[in-house]
């Protein structure tokens, strides 16, 4: 059976991942092909509600701790990930393991190789589009500062970190540009990347990498 692609997307706290998301999984539906969205940090488990209440400020955790958290939440949904890519349909992903490491460093003043260390293994997406948005743009959106790491300083942080995570499998899109511009983009580049991985296996995150 062909399977499905993990279509991930990435970038800073406020940069459109959620619209865009539920954008590219309405396309994708309207031409037919079997598609459904997730969202890390799953909120909705166990973990995730520990992480929930770590960045509404509601609980106090060691910032090595709350990386193993989020490290843990993506794990405990990866055979249903590979179940679902294996069964045909596509994922698209708001935050995943490139968040994880770009996060954990800012926070904990590490370097990514430890950030990295701990999704080694887990399936590896076959498209990152990583949404790329001015500090000053971000910081004026609704809702901005209402969670822990929403503040200027860090979120420059975190997306010098994610420029260094970039691979292959990256494509960097310009986010001030329209919504419907973002959406264009994001949409031919996803369309490409489900068809070219329809017969190839699922790759492990960062296999090549020694730990």
């Amino acid at each position: 059976m062909e399977r499905g692609a993990l279509l991930v997307l990435e970038g800073c706290d406020r940069v459109g991942k959620s619209t865009q998301t539920k954008r590219l999984v309405q396309a994708l539906k309207d031409r037919d092909l079997k598609v459904e969205a997730r969202g890390f940090p799953d909120r909705t488990t166990t973990i995730g509600s520990v992480i929930d209440e770590y960045l509404k400020y509601k609980k106090d955790l060691p910032r090595e701790t709350i990386h193993l958290l989020f490290a843990a939440n993506r794990w405990e949904q990866k055979d249903d990930i590979i179940k679902t890519l294996n069964s045909g349909i596509t994922l698209v992903v708001d935050r995943y393991a490139a968040s994880g490491a770009a996060y954990s460093a800012a926070s904990t003043n590490k370097h990514l190789v430890w950030g990295k260390s701990l999704d080694q293994g887990l399936p590896a997406p076959d498209l990152v589009a990583f949404l790329s948005v001015n500090n000053e743009i971000l910081s004026a959106r609704d809702g901005w500062a209402k969670e822990r790491f929403e503040n200027q300083d860090f979120q420059k942080k975190v997306a010098e970190n994610f420029l260094q995570l970039k691979e292959d499998t990256w494509k960097i899109i310009e986010g001030n540009q329209s919504i419907d511009d973002v959406h264009k983009i994001l949409l031919e580049e996803s369309l490409k990347v489900i068809q070219k991985v329809k017969t190839i296996p699922i790759k492990k995150l960062y296999e090549n990498e020694s730990n």
